[in-house]
């Protein structure tokens, strides 16, 4: 009887500090991390690209202060440029409250980077208010680019950033926006917010940016990622994934959506340094 006790008192001390972990540590703890990813790429040396996605200000323990602290340690980490991939705000999620995106955009005025900051917008953007939110970035200086493509620096170094809108609730235009990027212009990196627009993306673009995924918000040893919103399940989850010699890095993201969890998915700003 008392070792039964016993196993019981472990398994509910388990299950508490489980839940106190991927209910409150987790999802309010901050890492910001170095990824060097190996590309073809013409110059010697490649940008180094902080990737900030899914945001989701107004979801729990993720309010204007924790953005205040994503952007002053983004700015601490140096990156040549900021890519923003989208879902500002938030909506459905329980414990949260939504932040107006004129609120989020000046706060994210204050991201410094000497080639700019640049942004695509992601599906709860859309349901909101597409043309509100990038109203609201535009603003505060962040360059929105959808369909379309902007030419990053000058010379041997120069290189094409190109953007495509969202999967679910924009006009996913790569052919557009590949267009932009004349081919005597240097490399490509496109950004977007949804992964799964991944196995449409040509050869020519050297690397993909994407989000929406969360890195599932949970990822359990032996199993995985149990929920991943993509048609291709775990296959474009998180991370450096490469598929016929092209190249997609999937961003876990900062706040949540939907039920506020995270747990073995930290949220994450990578700052991404490609080397040749």
């Amino acid at each position: 009887m008392r070792r039964l006790r016993r196993l019981a008192l472990v398994a509910t001390g388990a299950i508490i500090l489980t839940g106190l972990w991927s209910f409150w540590w987790e999802p309010a703890s901050l890492v910001v991390s170095d990824e060097t990813l190996s590309l073809p790429w013409p110059a010697t040396t490649g940008p180094r690209i902080a990737v900030l996605t899914d945001l989701h200000v107004g979801s729990p323990f993720n309010g204007l202060d924790r953005l205040r602290d994503v952007v002053r340690r983004t700015n601490a980490a140096n990156p040549d440029v900021i890519c923003i991939l989208g879902d500002l705000v938030t909506q459905g999620v329980s414990g949260g409250t939504f932040v107006p995106p004129e609120e989020i955009a000046a706060v994210l005025a204050d991201l410094k980077a000497p080639a700019g900051v640049f942004a695509v917008l992601g599906n709860h953007d859309g349901w909101f208010d597409h043309d509100r939110v990038e109203r609201a970035l535009v603003k505060n200086h962040v360059r929105v680019v959808e369909d379309t493509a902007v030419r990053i620096g000058a010379g041997s170094t120069a290189w094409w950033l190109a953007g495509v809108s969202d999967l679910w609730t924009g006009r996913h235009d790569i052919a557009a926006a590949l267009r932009a990027a004349t081919e005597d212009g240097g490399p490509v990196i496109l950004m977007t917010h949804n992964p799964d627009l991944f196995p449409e993306v040509p050869a020519r673009v050297a690397l993909t940016l994407a989000g929406h995924t969360h890195g599932g918000q949970v990822w359990l040893p032996l199993i995985g990622r149990p929920i991943v919103p993509s048609a291709f399940g775990q296959r474009f989850a998180a991370g450096h994934i490469v598929e016929g010699g092209r190249h997609l890095y999937v961003a876990t993201g900062v706040g949540t959506s939907i039920i506020p969890v995270r747990l073995g998915v930290r949220p994450t700003v990578p700052i991404i340094k490609i080397v040749p």
